[in-house]
């Protein structure tokens, strides 16, 4: 049956695919995009001069596109939390630039919106969805930092006075060529979370564009070229065949990404693994903000955000996973500021009957806090105000303006406390031969070293000399006892004869 339908899905792709030529002939790359030619709908034949203007247009043909984004998380940056809390990137702490509630203008480049520049945004107004930043094929579409979201459509002087001007861009070209969205689409925010290009994930930048097989067997661009997909939509619960059918025993307690990711940031472009905010605010020689780079050209310190690690082909760490993860919100206690703060912890254990042994991304930071209050700070980070941290490096002023936006309590004293972070590791999946081995598990100091709660064959910590020495002993008195058994047969036999 599976073979069947796989076939009709080949014979159907066959159909419907261009002929192998038209990859190279412009006209039929276009006619191939999409089931319609935006460049010839008339309501798209103007001159537009904001977003939401595009976005009016839109909703001329496409009516209930908008009402449809409104109910995804990439609109409201929220979701509803098994304790019945609506959580998001709007009121949760993190430990890049701490919250994006004290720095919504720069924050929501990335949001599917127009405008978000304070917690007055209208989540209600159809005009304000950004239409193009999924749908652009252009590669032209821009949305600078420090407007709102907005896009620039006559040149700008930004931040003013600075002389640095932003060019505008052509939204009726723009409006003119879109069509599905795309990987390149959708990284254009996820390749670059946390401020540049693969520094959150790990698992998504800019490499996974066009990578090749060796990067992605999934993604792979002139293969499988996936996007979005689990692994048991194709490969069921049961995917290893043979002689590997051995491992199928794992599938209920084991990932697939913790053996088919054997590492990430793996593209080529580095991860930022760590963050020490307590060492911003140094001056170089020439009295100027300090800015230093390794070999490679990576900037690992600046006066305004301090000292970075970058790493690259980053071996995961791993735990128990249901799918569960817990938040540090705004006025949340610092229990102990000797221990790392869990700004987002996975939760899971190897008896809930939920969890899986996934492989993780941990960051870990070093950031400001407030040693009365005992909570962590939110920063007014970036702005055109000189209470931005960016402009004046005064930890104080920044945390005071930053506490305020969101109504937490701020005594005006600042210190720093480490945190962690976590992301699962699901992209940059190895080709077979590449995967674990069984060495990488079992074995002392293995990979799954620290995952409690499970008895590992061959992992150093589930080693205990008194039970082996037993073992041996009984292998032995066993061996012995099966000889002695067929050496007296033999004589009986002997005997007999």
């Amino acid at each position: 049956m599976r073979t069947g339908i796989f076939m009709v899905a080949v014979m159907a792709s066959m159909l419907l695919a261009p002929a192998p030529h038209a990859a190279r002939d412009p006209a039929s790359a276009k006619l191939f995009k999409s089931t319609s030619d935006h460049s010839k709908f008339k309501a798209l034949q103007q001159d537009f001069k904001s977003g939401p203007e595009v976005t009016k247009a839109c909703l001329s043909c496409h009516t209930e596109a908008s009402k449809q984004i409104h109910r995804t998380q990439h609109w409201r940056w929220e979701f509803l939390n098994p304790d019945g809390k609506r959580l998001g990137k709007k009121n949760v702490i993190n430990n890049f630039c701490t919250s994006v509630a004290s720095n919504y203008a720069y924050c929501a480049t990335c949001h599917i919106g127009y405008g978000w520049k304070d917690d007055q945004f209208d989540f209600t107004s159809e005009e304000n969805v950004d239409c193009l930043v999924c749908h652009d094929t252009t590669g032209n579409y821009k949305k600078p930092p420090g407007f709102a979201g907005n896009v620039v459509t006559n040149a700008t002087e930004f931040p003013p006075g600075s002389g640095k001007i932003v060019k505008a861009i052509d939204l009726k070209a723009i409006a003119q060529g879109i069509a599905k969205t795309s990987r390149d689409t959708c990284g254009a925010c996820h390749f670059f979370g946390g401020g540049g290009d693969g520094v959150k994930h790990g698992d998504l930048d800019s490499s996974l564009e066009a990578p090749d097989k060796a990067l992605d067997v999934h993604m792979d661009a002139t293969g499988n070229n996936f996007s979005r997909a689990t692994c048991q939509a194709c490969h069921g619960q049961a995917p290893h065949q043979a002689k590997l059918a051995k491992l199928n025993d794992h599938t209920d307690k084991v990932a697939c990404q913790t053996c088919h990711i054997p590492a990430y940031a793996r593209g080529g472009v580095p991860t930022k693994m760590s963050w020490d905010w307590s060492t911003a605010g140094k001056m170089g020689p020439d009295g100027k903000p300090l800015i230093k780079k390794d070999a490679k050209g990576h900037v690992i310190y600046t006066a305004a955000k301090g000292d970075f690690v970058l790493a690259e082909n980053v071996v995961p760490e791993y735990m128990w996973f249901n799918g569960k993860v817990k938040y540090t919100l705004f006025g949340d206690k610092v229990e102990n500021s000797d221990q790392p703060t869990r700004i987002s912890h996975f939760e899971g254990s190897a008896t809930d009957g939920k969890s899986m042994i996934w492989p993780v991304k941990v960051f870990r930071g070093r950031q400001a806090y407030d040693p009365v209050n005992k909570s962590l700070a939110v920063l007014h980070m970036a702005g055109n105000d000189d209470t931005a941290f960016w402009t004046n490096f005064n930890w104080e002023n920044a945390v005071a303006v930053g506490m305020a936006s969101v109504g937490a309590p701020f005594s005006g004293k600042v210190d720093f406390v480490t945190t962690e972070s976590m992301w699962p590791i699901t992209h940059m999946v190895a080709p077979a031969k590449d995967s674990l081995r069984c060495r990488d598990c079992h074995a002392s100091g293995g990979r799954l070293e620290k995952v409690s709660g499970i008895y590992i064959s061959g992992r150093g910590s589930d080693h205990a000399g008194w039970l082996e020495t037993t073992g041996w002993i009984m292998a032995v008195l066993t061996l012995l006892g099966v000889v002695g058994h067929g050496l007296g047969r033999f004589i009986a036999f002997k005997r007999k004869k």
